[in-house]
């Protein structure tokens, strides 16, 4: 395995889930990778190395807080984009 940032995968797919809240988001890749990319620089990253690190790190998941911080951070990244879109 690989030096891999786990909340990559997390706020991938949890911005999918705020994005489509909002039928008026543009949705174009590039909208989307800012959202990403505004989320993890206001979320802590993961590192992991090992299986078994990334399983601990998939398990911290499902903490509601996890959760609630993640999706708060995708809602504000997604209005900034929104705000101020670069394509």
């Amino acid at each position: 395995m690989e030096l891999k940032n786990v909340m990559e995968d997390v706020v991938a797919s949890y911005v999918d889930e705020v994005l489509e809240q909002d039928e008026d988001f543009c949705g174009c890749p590039h909208c989307r990778l800012d959202v990403i990319a505004l989320t993890l620089n206001r979320l802590e990253a993961k590192y992991v190395v090992s299986e078994k690190g990334y399983v601990y790190a998939k398990v911290g998941e499902l903490q509601a807080q996890f959760r609630a911080d993640t999706i708060v951070a995708a809602t504000k990244a997604m209005k900034v984009v929104k705000k101020h879109p670069r394509h």
